[in-house]
């Protein structure tokens, strides 16, 4: 979830993978999935940078999971995060 602010000064989260679109006019409208709109009061650039460190985070976190493992009838599934190479390459 990323933070913003609405034209009342009121602070709400919203899921940045429901926002279709956005445009600056010259308040920043997000217009989300089903349609409806939000004017916040951030820049339509910071909005963009923040949802950019959001999907940063979600990837540091899911690079740092120990494996996960689950079972579906007689299959198991494992989730494993790929171990770092430090080697140089040419």
């Amino acid at each position: 979830m990323i933070v913003v602010t609405g034209l009342n000064k009121k602070r709400w989260a919203v899921n940045p993978d429901m926002i279709e679109r956005m445009h600056e006019s010259p308040d920043t409208t997000l217009v989300m999935l089903d349609g409806s709109t939000h004017v916040v009061v951030e820049r339509m650039n910071d909005v963009i940078d923040m949802i950019t460190a959001y999907r940063a985070r979600v990837l540091a976190a899911a690079r740092d999971l120990p494996t996960i493992s689950t079972t579906y009838g007689s299959r198991t599934l494992s989730i494993v995060p790929e171990p770092e190479d430090h080697t140089c390459k040419p």
